[in-house]
């Protein structure tokens, strides 16, 4: 949504704006911001998911700032889009940019394993598939919800409004009765009928506005961590199979970091570290940066970016994993000698109209909600958050309505492996909000929903904007790609056939899918005013 200008536009909007063309790569950098608007800057723009989006826009109007927004919008989005995230989903990641550039940084809340997992715990059978898919479904499949932590660490160290103003709506949200979808399938729900799953919904709904209630009384999520809810919540475990302990949720702390950051074209990308997927995106575009992309013939560029994504996916699922417990050779991979050297593999692709050969582990995952926030003042966010696939593992703690994500499920269930699950490690993920400045000043965050495909759409509209100086609404009606490395392609439906043609005609095999939901809220400091820019309203 957004609260200053008209500018808030789905895609299939954005498709009418001028098509693809032939404007993509005609427009420098310096035509992208500043284009002489005299309008009042309005309060901001929030977009992302639809119904979270109105009330964070709701608080932009009421003065609050972007992460004010964004965090109100988010603890609302726990409770109307229930199958993408919830106070009890696994996790998530934020990009922060306060005005001006005083600070760039990242809040880290993924989920932990309990300290009694390891690498063996997911047996798999003879297809190499986990056994009764206990990594995904049940309680094995949750480990230390991180949302909720997350969300106070983002507002406290940034925001300006309280936790409990803050819960409010969502609070109201549960009063009135929002469920979003029944859920099915959560627990014995299939078995029963419809009447008793409406019943069952409802229930977990006033036990989600209680406990809210009690988060907004206290003003603190402590509770959740080292209090009477933390021992609801590790008793439910330990009754059901779980892992997860009271040790363990006391343990727990979202965390502040340091964004991973590539230049390029005069503009800096900014984003998420892991165990978020940003140096994917950043691989991946240092080896189009090295390569000069924008100089490339149109069929060349759509051949390149293919190829500089399989190789950075191939890298992820190689040597990416929790950089505390194991050790990520990141430095290299985003090292200008690295891009180099994987710019050459490219350039000898091209030229042999080929893929790049490559031995690749397919990756797999779903869900989560996005949404990107900026304010009068030039403070942005995009902040990422999950249960997993829908509804997560699909257990609830009886008495404070949690559905629990499976963020252990984002773990590699193979042993030996980077991403191999062991004792208090964060599983990879494929969210990467990112920032995006100039001469250090924010200009854009963006950041999206839709499991393995989100790194590719971030990707996709970050190379066109930055990498060829196409304007945002041109970068996020551009026809998007999807893979994880291997030589199957998912192809937007705006793909032109001749597209669809070439890409077969080098080896790989094309099937029309969507992409993920992107979200896009930009500052303009000359102007000072904001812009909200979406392809969906998940």
């Amino acid at each position: 949504m957004n609260a200053s200008t008209p500018h808030t536009y789905p895609r299939r909007q954005l498709l009418r704006l001028g098509g693809q063309a032939a404007l993509l790569g005609a427009l420098a950098p310096r035509t992208l911001y500043g284009a002489g608007s005299t309008a009042e800057p309005g309060p901001g723009s929030i977009v992302g998911n639809a119904a979270a989006a109105r009330i964070g826009e709701q608080v932009l109007r009421e003065g609050g700032n972007a992460i004010d927004a964004a965090i109100t919008a988010a603890f609302a989005a726990t409770i109307c889009s229930q199958v993408n995230c919830g106070l009890g989903g696994y996790g998530g990641h934020a990009m922060i940019a306060l005005a001006g550039g005083k600070k760039i940084t990242a809040i880290d809340f993924n989920s932990t394993a309990p300290a009694a997992a390891h690498e063996g715990m997911f047996p798999l059978d003879e297809k190499g598939a986990v056994k009764g898919q206990i990594n995904t479904l049940g309680w094995l499949a949750a480990g230390v919800p991180g949302t909720v932590a997350g969300l106070e660490l983002a507002l406290t160290r940034y925001g300006t409004r309280t936790l409990r103003q803050t819960l409010a709506p969502a609070i109201e949200l549960c009063s009135r009765g929002t469920y979003g979808t029944v859920v099915k399938g959560i627990d014995d729900l299939g078995a029963r009928d419809p009447a008793s799953a409406r019943a069952a919904a409802q229930t977990r709904h006033r036990d989600l506005g209680a406990l809210l209630q009690r988060l907004a009384a206290d003003n603190s999520t402590e509770a959740f961590y080292r209090g009477d809810l933390a021992a609801k919540i590790a008793a439910a475990f330990q009754r059901h199979g779980g892992l997860v302990t009271r040790a363990d949720l006391a343990a727990f702390q979202a965390r502040e970091v340091t964004p991973l950051t590539l230049s390029w074209n005069g503009l800096v990308l900014h984003t998420a570290p892991l165990t978020a997927t940003g140096a994917l995106v950043l691989e991946a575009c240092g080896i189009l940066k090295a390569l000069n992309w924008a100089t490339l013939t149109p069929e060349q560029r759509l051949h390149a970016k293919l190829e500089a994504l399989r190789i950075a996916w191939t890298d992820r699922a190689r040597f990416f994993g929790d950089p505390t417990a194991v050790n990520v050779p990141l430095e290299k991979l985003l090292s200008d000698e690295h891009h180099a050297a994987q710019a050459d593999k490219v350039a000898t692709a091209l030229k042999a109209r080929k893929p790049v050969p490559l031995e690749v582990d397919p990756s797999r995952a779903g869900g989560t909600v996005n949404l990107s926030a900026a304010d009068r003042h030039g403070n942005l966010i995009a902040i990422t958050l999950t249960h997993g696939g829908g509804y997560g593992a699909k257990v609830v703690v009886d008495g404070l309505g949690l559905v629990l994500g499976h963020g252990m499920s984002r773990f590699d269930p193979r042993p030996g492996r980077a991403n191999s699950p062991g004792p208090g490690k964060r599983p990879l993920n494929n969210m990467c909000p990112t920032v995006v400045t100039r001469a250090g000043v924010p200009l854009l965050a963006a950041g999206g929903a839709g499991g393995t495909r989100i790194p590719n759409s971030v990707y996709e509209v970050l190379v066109n904007h930055v990498g060829l100086g196409a304007p945002l609404e041109t970068a996020m009606t551009a026809p998007r790609l999807n893979t994880d490395g291997t030589l199957q392609l998912g192809l937007e439906k705006s793909h032109s056939g001749e597209d669809e043609a070439f890409l077969k005609s080098l080896g790989y095999t094309t099937k029309r899918a969507p992409s993920a939901n992107v979200s896009v809220a930009a500052f303009d400091p000359v102007t000072r005013q904001t812009r909200g820019i979406t392809n969906g309203t998940t």
